[in-house]
């Protein structure tokens, strides 16, 4: 799924989990590229084909800058329009409300105009629900610190699909570990040292998913 930020306008393209890089690659090009431009940057997870020397190498060439999300930490906005609306300037006309949209007659100067200051009310809006989102978290949110030395462990949820811990369903554990802290990354971040059989996910995670590891004594 690739979801432009600023107009919410996404594109589903069928992949398959073994496909390889020189298909998302020809796939990219196809149905992003050809339609929309070389897009500035790109915010991805840290999927292994998205970090990897050939897809960094390959926007490098491009000019995008590739910025890679906290692991499993995502979050959206609002730009309370139709994302028709925004990408193209106008809005969708279909046989429910076919009279209702009408044919805008403007020249080049009042369409620059008229795009840039949509431009400015939609990152204005977006600004707005990303603080009004930020304010409902810092409210909920509770301070949660490790210390370098300390053992955490992690949650399972996230590594669906990437390994099994030999139970599923209900039986599967909630939280695996315990691992130790290598570093923290920014201030809700933390890498951690993962054994082998998890070398497949990047090791860095948000804080929400790590919890300290603590020794019960019976």
């Amino acid at each position: 799924v690739i979801v432009d930020r600023l107009t919410k306008s996404a594109h589903f393209l069928p992949m398959r989990e073994d496909d390889s890089m020189d298909k998302l690659t020809k796939r990219y090009l196809k149905e992003v590229l050809t339609r929309h431009g070389i897009p500035i940057s790109i915010i991805s997870d840290r999927d292994p084909m998205f970090a990897s020397n050939f897809w960094r190498a390959f926007q490098k060439a491009l000019g995008t800058r590739l910025d890679m999300s906290t692991a499993y930490h995502p979050y959206h906005a609002s730009i309370k329009a139709a994302p028709f609306e925004v990408l193209y300037g106008r809005k969708c006309r279909s046989p429910v409300c076919w009279a209702e949209v009408e044919d805008a007659q403007l020249i080049g100067p009042e369409i620059i105009q008229e795009t840039t200051e949509k431009i400015v009310e939609i990152k204005k809006r977006l600004q707005a629900a990303h603080d009004r989102q930020k304010s409902y978290a810092d409210v909920r949110r509770k301070p949660l610190e490790f210390q370098f030395d300390d053992k955490v462990m992690l949650k399972v949820s996230p590594w669906k699909g990437v390994v099994r811990f030999g139970k599923r369903g209900k039986l599967n554990p909630r939280y695996i570990g315990p691992f130790k802290l290598l570093a923290k990354v920014g201030t809700i971040a933390y890498r951690l040292e993962l054994p082998q059989q998890l070398s497949r996910a990047h090791s860095t995670f948000h804080v929400c998913n790590l919890k300290k590891f603590t020794i019960v004594y019976h």
